[in-house]
């Protein structure tokens, strides 16, 4: 009797551990939700970051190009000038004394070409009645030719001292602002190999420009057109618009890391932005507006029956084949999943748009999860002047609202 209730009790601990094991390796289908989302008209975005610095749209650097001493300035920081307007002179003493020593020249070169020239016509004539030699003519011709070079030697001698006594009276070349002045009265300056700065002019401030220097990985998403938004640390609550100019293709290599500059230009009616400003900038690669989206998790979806049906959704039809060019997502019809062939378009990485095949409003699965998961938002709002999160695209951001 002992034994037999000893047996009976090691064979209710068995079943015991027995249930206990099955139960926990059953599938607990409690916790697990199907995750849904409707579709919705929203704006697609999709921006690349850069830094870049703020500049005139055209800027002169304005020079001498004779040595000497600057003998005034009329005109400094700040100042409008008009184009032809005086800025500057040079001491003009020693160009006016090479004039005059040019001139001397000319005239002396003058006259003895002209007395070559009436010997020369005397000796021609006598040497056609053979009165002179062949020598005597040959040197009279020789006499005539080489005063007659001296003379045209003299003559562009005069024009080369003359311009660079003109050079001495420096005026703009263009309508603008003086923002850089590189003299002071009484600098003596040498125009050798290189022609010396003295202004440097800026045409019109209120139309600006931002030369931005976009990484290697985000250049090819960048076009001419669209749209930009910056900001400078100088204004921080204030945001600039701009449009990509020009895209160029010369590159930059420092320290390993390759960079494109792009032209954006950028209005600036109430002269906020200055030369040289930094400017942190969004250059927007895409805008759909109004577009009819889903979460990009839809389209990776594969329904598992089995599970699926622990919780009351029936999955209705088998995956085909997707078509060229064609993508399928599941659409919730009740607590029915049902296949649908779309065509997808722009994406954001985290929405993608759904050109054809959906309606809006309707419900696409996106994927399950355990009650201890937090549900998978639908829709990402994220400002575009905030960081992207770690271990996100360098320089790049993508947000859709």
């Amino acid at each position: 009797m002992k034994r037999k209730k000893t047996l009976l009790a090691a064979l209710a601990a068995v079943a015991v551990v027995c249930g206990a094991w099955l139960w926990l390796r059953s599938p607990r289908t409690d916790d697990i939700t199907l995750q849904t989302a409707a579709t919705s008209r929203i704006t697609i975005r999709n921006s690349v970051m850069a830094t870049g610095t703020v500049e005139p749209v055209t800027e002169v650097e304005v020079g001498t190009q004779v040595s000497g001493i600057i003998d005034r300035l009329y005109v400094d920081y700040n100042d409008v000038v008009k184009a032809g307007q005086l800025i500057a002179e040079m001491d003009k003493v020693t160009l006016q004394a090479q004039l005059e020593q040019s001139q001397a020249e000319l005239a002396s070169c003058k006259t003895e070409y002209e007395y070559q020239m009436k010997n020369y016509t005397r000796t021609r004539t006598l040497h056609e009645k053979q009165l002179v030699s062949d020598a005597e003519y040959d040197e009279a011709l020789y006499l005539y030719e080489k005063a007659r070079n001296a003379y045209e030697q003299a003559k562009a001698a005069i024009v080369q001292v003359k311009q660079n006594l003109d050079y001495a009276t420096i005026t703009s070349p263009i309508d603008g602002v003086v923002i850089s002045r590189a003299v002071e009265e009484g600098q003596t300056v040498a125009a050798g190999f290189e022609t010396p700065t003295l202004f440097t002019i800026a045409n019109d401030l209120t139309q600006m420009r931002v030369i931005a220097d976009v990484d290697e990985a985000d250049i090819g998403q960048v076009k001419d057109g669209q749209r930009v938004e910056f900001t400078v640390d100088a204004y921080p609550d204030d945001t600039f618009e701009g449009t990509v100019q020009q895209v160029r293709l010369e590159a930059t290599t420092e320290s390993s890391v390759v960079t494109y500059e792009v032209v954006i230009s950028a209005y600036n009616p109430d002269l906020k932005l200055k030369p040289g400003l930094t400017a942190n900038v969004t250059i927007y690669t895409l805008e759909k507006e109004h577009a009819l989206a889903v979460p990009t998790e839809a389209l990776r979806f594969v329904p598992d029956a089995e599970l699926l049906s622990r919780i009351g959704i029936t999955v209705d039809g088998q995956s085909a084949p997707a078509q060229t060019g064609k993508r399928e997502l599941w659409v919730k019809n009740g607590d029915t999943l049902v296949p649908r062939t779309v065509s997808a378009g722009a994406s954001s990485g985290e929405l993608t748009e759904i050109t054809e095949g959906l309606a809006d409003g309707e419900v696409v699965a996106i994927g399950l999860s355990a009650a201890s998961e937090e549900p998978a938002a639908a829709s990402v709002e994220r400002s575009p002047f905030m960081p992207s999160p770690p271990g996100g695209d360098k320089g790049k951001k993508q947000q859709a609202r």
